[in-house]
């Protein structure tokens, strides 16, 4: 491989390791040494308290619940991975890394994972445990793990795009375009998640009768604020709906309100973004803003749901809210850039109805509140498994 490019820094593996993949042989999906690597790596990063979503990558990577996925597909004999994958992973969700690198391992294959370009310590100390399981008990499995930092450089882009069997790109549109630019091999596939926005809708009658009401915030506050609303999976939308929409929702938002002075520090440019996109809003829409003391939440309530809503999103604590009488209304904001739906007391079968009656073209899962972060296998609609890995028939 060239050695010229000065700005590619290896974390984890070295350029001698990176030319290897290519004569790597594919792993089955779900091999053991890779169940066993996770389930070691697991244990590592359980014991972490200090932030919570490496206890959870670390609990979602447990062999008794990889072994449950395994136990999900009924072709894996016939399966084996495709070759080397190249993550582009997104720069604000900390250990999004961590998962894309799990589903390329599990499904068989070697691995190349860009790293965020922000130094978040939970990249670190998760890096850290990798990089001490491969050096030690499962040294077998180093040759298919590399990870490394980069800028934008398209160079360097054509360099890794060219060694892959697949390629995944989380980020936005403007990201995927420009990774777009560096072909990829013929045979080669791609796995794109882009921008995309999630809502949520509540009951509110269930929501007043709930004993719980604090532990309900603070799971909307975890999809919501943990990561500054950026995930693709926080929740942009609350729609409301029930008999008593105006009593929940006052006890609703005061609590969150609470909960948010409490734990999380809303910086200035923040604060004059959520101001910024209020007023070009408005400017195009009739729309209405609900007082509040400070800027910590802002509840923006539109006359009408148009399928264009969704461009006006923005972060840190901008909600659009609506009450609604049937889920069908929320149909203009369930285009093919909505995600997810987190519910709350809203029952199965009526979001089983919902699905079938309006036949959203967007919206991929739909999870209680409180589990909009809780990653899968499937994902966006993608089974990674089968993405990731090759089927070979014998007749």
């Amino acid at each position: 491989m060239p050695q010229n490019f000065s700005d590619l820094q290896y974390v984890i593996g070295d350029a001698e390791r990176l030319s290897a993949m290519a004569s790597l042989r594919p792993l089955r999906p779900f091999d053991e040494a890779v169940l066993s690597f996770f389930s070691d790596l697991s244990a590592m990063l359980r014991t972490d308290r200090t932030y919570p979503d490496i206890a959870t990558f670390g609990f979602w990577c447990r062999k008794a619940a990889l072994m449950q996925e395994k136990d999900k597909y009924d072709d894996l004999a016939e399966r084996f991975g495709k070759g080397t994958v190249l993550h582009s992973t997104p720069s604000n969700v900390p250990v999004n890394f961590a998962f894309s690198f799990a589903a390329g391992l599990l499904a068989g294959n070697a691995n190349i994972v860009r790293l965020p370009a922000k130094d978040f310590p939970q990249v670190t100390v998760i890096c850290d445990a990798i990089r001490t399981l491969l050096a030690n008990q499962h040294s077998a499995l180093a040759p298919y793990v590399c990870f490394v930092k980069f800028p934008p450089d398209k160079e360097i882009t054509d360099m890794l795009s060219a060694r892959c069997a697949v390629r995944v790109i989380w980020g936005g549109d403007a990201t995927v375009a420009e990774i777009r630019r560096s072909p990829l091999p013929p045979r080669a596939g791609e796995i794109t998640f882009a921008d995309r926005h999630s809502a949520a809708v509540i009951d509110a009658d269930a929501y007043l009768c709930a004993e719980n009401k604090d532990l309900i915030v603070q799971n909307f506050y975890n999809d919501t604020y943990y990561t500054d609303q950026n995930a693709c999976t926080s929740p942009r939308f609350v729609f409301w709906q029930g008999a008593h929409t105006a009593e929940a929702k006052a006890d609703f938002w005061e609590r969150v309100h609470r909960t948010v002075r409490e734990n999380y520090k809303l910086r200035p440019v923040q604060a004059v973004g959520k101001l910024q996109a209020l007023c070009k809003a408005a400017a195009q829409k009739p729309m209405s803003l609900t007082k509040s003391e400070d800027l910590y939440v802002m509840r923006v309530t539109p006359e009408q749901l148009d399928s264009d809503l969704p461009d006006f999103k923005f972060n840190s604590g901008f909600f659009f809210e609506k009450e609604i009488s049937d889920l069908c209304e929320i149909l203009p904001v369930c285009g093919t850039r909505c995600q997810t739906l987190s519910y709350y007391g809203v029952k199965k079968e009526d979001l089983a109805a919902f699905l079938e009656k309006g036949r959203p073209f967007g919206i991929d899962r739909i999870v209680p509140i409180g589990k909009t972060m809780d990653f899968a296998l499937i994902w966006d609609g993608y089974d990674l498994i089968r993405q990731m890995s090759r089927r070979v028939t014998i007749l």
